[in-house]
């Protein structure tokens, strides 16, 4: 019972980053962009969590979800206003 349902979390982290990621590719508005990045670099974390990289998971939410993603909503924002 325990393989079943670490397989169906898999798949559902597996499914999650995939439509996170289809979703970031269409979306039109920056600011929606950035949010979705941030969201994916969540996910991809947990990913890496299952895959047992606690490091890599780390380093993922602290510098991809968290600083990176601040740097691109920040610049997000920063196209916005300057746009007439």
């Amino acid at each position: 019972m325990a393989a079943v349902m670490s397989f169906a979390l898999d798949g559902l982290l597996a499914a999650a980053l995939v439509w996170v990621a289809v979703w970031l590719l269409f979306a039109r508005d920056l600011v929606r962009a950035g949010v979705l990045f941030v969201v994916f670099g969540l996910v991809l974390a947990l990913v890496w969590v299952r895959l047992s990289a606690i490091d890599l998971a780390l380093a993922e939410a602290a510098i991809g979800a968290g600083l990176l993603g601040a740097l691109v909503i920040d610049a997000a924002h920063q196209v916005r206003r300057s746009e007439p």
